[in-house]
């Protein structure tokens, strides 16, 4: 039936997605300062009928993604896929999430000459350069200096000198920077893919296809999705024998988000499984050299940026804004609190403690897994995924968008395995979790809940039928 092949589920989509950026339009993240009047508000009865628009597009897209996966699509027919269902977002105003308004202020900044490690977009003048992108900036981040590496930075800036600033034109230059990234991660996906039983289409499938990503990266334009791009990038020139180049890349994806730096270790795996001579010689060669060499490209790119090495001192700023998913600063709140009540102490103390504990044991299983690899119980760049995900499960701030760290390099190497499983639900239901205008509702919550009870019972119904859960493998083009 044409309503169950994989062109069938791409028209589907494609509606989904229309709908979600409908829906954005009038109740996205809108600025708080438009000069152009065309991303405004149109009062509270168009916003909250935006707000359901784009969550039923939202449900139809994943429906549709899910049937995709069955039909037993084919490389071209998954890519043909994607492009319909990114067209429709790429006009639309930021969706889920006003991070792009602090890229392009911090972008201003660097033009007027401010220190981004040491100050936030408040510094900005509200009627200069970047004071509109400044005064749209979520009240989290507007006192708050910049996470992110000189790489990134220097593309706000450019993005930012280009533009002069203005609104809608900035947040296109970003997106356009965020596309940039999908099809160096679909070019990432496809290579890994390849050695993998579901083949290409899969890793596509689960990878870039993802409602998680389109929503987050192309819809919310966060710089997760160029950390993710660049890392996938260095770990197939690592697992393809060119490891220094691989390394360099890593590098320069560490100068985007710091979180990259977890895939040295596991090139560092490659790299000593490949040595030839003493094992303490491969030993060293595998933990040094490749961070030996990111971090000469991280020094180079910070000096060439101009920007500083203050982004040493404030990769830990996002930590002390507390998210309802993060385990550990849950746990360590509600710890903190108790002891408040019962013995009167500063709760505060209490949380770090929890969230440097689920750091350290985070650190124990990414450890545990490189050694798995090292002797060769697991694949390397299959060990990667699981890593980055315990990492997110285990930091003191995790967003929606975070999965994606793990769920590629899952999707590239295992897609149709237990990991994979857990990033199709995953993924299904934090597309839930935040609202298109980057708010965090109950009703978010709730809805994710339902999602990911409705995808593990599909994916538990087709595995005791014996049908399999994951796509189809398909030849490629």
């Amino acid at each position: 039936m044409w309503a169950m092949s994989a062109a069938g589920y791409r028209r589907l989509g494609a509606a989904g997605a229309v709908a979600v950026a409908a829906g954005g339009w009038a109740a996205g993240t809108l600025p708080a300062r438009d000069p152009w009047g065309i991303w405004v508000p149109h009062g509270p009865g168009v916003t909250v009928a935006g707000t359901v628009l784009a969550y039923a597009g939202l449900t139809v897209l994943l429906a549709a993604w899910w049937g995709h996966g069955r039909a037993g699509a084919s490389v071209r027919e998954t890519l043909t896929t994607l492009g319909w269902w990114t067209a429709p977002l790429l006009l639309a105003p930021p969706l889920y999430s006003a991070d792009v308004y602090s890229y392009i202020a911090q972008g201003a900044m660097v033009l007027e000459g401010h220190d981004v490690y040491g100050a936030g977009p408040s510094v900005l003048d509200p009627a200069g350069l970047g004071g509109d992108a400044a005064a749209s900036v979520g009240g989290n981040w507007t006192d708050t200096p910049a996470p992110y590496g000189p790489v990134f930075l220097v593309l706000a800036q450019a993005v930012t000198w280009v533009t002069g600033g203005t609104i809608v034109p900035a947040v296109l230059g970003m997106r356009l920077i965020a596309v940039a990234a999908l099809v160096l991660t679909v070019r990432a996906l496809r290579r890994l893919g390849r050695s993998s039983e579901g083949g290409e289409s899969g890793a596509l499938w689960l990878g870039a296809l993802n409602p998680l990503l389109l929503m987050h990266v192309v819809g919310g334009m966060h710089n997760d999705g160029l950390m993710i791009a660049l890392m996938l990038t260095g770990v197939v020139l690592a697992r393809d024998g060119r490891w220094i180049a691989g390394s360099a890349v890593i590098g320069l994806a560490m100068m985007v988000k710091s979180p990259a730096a977890v895939a040295l270790l596991f090139v560092g795996v490659i790299v000593g499984r490949a040595a030839r001579g003493p094992l303490p010689g491969r030993v060293a060669k595998g933990l040094l050299a490749p961070g030996a060499i990111a971090g000469a490209v991280a020094v180079a790119a910070t000096l060439a940026a101009g920007t500083g090495f203050g982004w040493l001192r404030t990769q830990s700023v996002a930590g002390t804004i507390h998210t309802a998913l993060s385990v550990t600063s849950d746990l360590g709140l509600a710890l903190g609190e108790l002891l408040h009540l019962l013995l009167g102490t500063d709760p505060d103390p209490v949380k770090a403690a929890v969230q440097r504990l689920g750091l350290a044991a985070a650190l124990a299983v990414i450890g545990h897994l490189a050694w798995r690899a090292a002797r060769g119980r697991l694949d390397p760049v299959r060990a990667l995924g699981p890593a980055l995900l315990v990492l997110v499960a285990l930091s003191p701030m995790v967003q929606p968008w975070y999965l994606l760290w793990g769920a590629t390099v899952v999707a590239a190497t295992a897609h149709d395995g237990r990991a994979g499983r857990v990033v199709l639900v995953l993924s299904a239901a934090l597309a839930y979790e935040t609202a298109p205008s980057g708010a965090t509702p109950p009703y978010g919550f709730a809805l994710a809940a339902v999602a990911g009870v409705v995808g593990w019972a599909l994916v538990r119904r087709e595995a005791a039928a014996g049908q399999g859960w994951a796509p189809r493998a398909a030849h490629a083009p």
